[in-house]
């Protein structure tokens, strides 16, 4: 299970999506992505690997808090000036938690964060990324601070959600 098409992955997330989808696989798990900051990239580095679509279900991209609301019924509440907002542990927990209910997948990564340049604030400083996964019934987030332009912190992104989403299977 090595046949990348494309092959323009790096070499450690190509390592990373096949020992992903090799656990998967022999869990029989089904995975969908709920994506923020890294617009779809995690799904694209999933279904870059040839046989995918035995493992992988559905990526979400919900850039918007409208669409995190509207496709992963994030509840309008946290977008609030007093709620948690778009990059938080709640709102990261509960789109994973929207991607495994608006799908037939069983595991999730969710990602929302500051990726740059702009958009920063002193409470949450570019590079604030939360990342949330969830199996069934499991489900814990994190909060990471990734250094770099918007790119790198993008990638850092991906790389993170990969090993936790590995962690979580294996």
């Amino acid at each position: 299970m090595s046949n990348f098409s494309p092959d323009y992955l790096s070499e450690p997330v190509a390592k990373l999506v096949i020992n992903l989808a090799e656990a998967l696989l022999s869990k029989r798990l089904i995975m969908a992505t709920a994506e923020s900051c890294t617009g779809g990239w995690i799904a694209q580095s999933l279904t870059a690997l040839a046989g995918s679509s035995r493992w992988f279900d559905t990526g979400f991209v919900t850039y918007s808090n409208d669409a995190k609301h509207n496709l992963l019924e994030v509840p309008d509440s946290y977008f609030d000036f007093d709620g948690p907002g778009a990059v938080s542990e709640e709102t990261v927990l509960a789109m994973a938690q929207g991607a495994v209910s608006k799908s037939r997948a069983n595991v999730a990564v969710a990602v929302s964060g500051v990726a740059g340049p702009d958009g920063g604030t002193d409470e949450k400083p570019v590079g604030t990324v939360w990342i949330a996964w969830q199996w069934e019934d499991k489900s814990f987030a994190r909060c990471f601070q990734f250094s770099g332009d918007r790119e790198a912190v993008r990638y850092a992104t991906l790389v993170a959600a990969l090993e936790g989403s590995l962690a979580l299977v294996v």
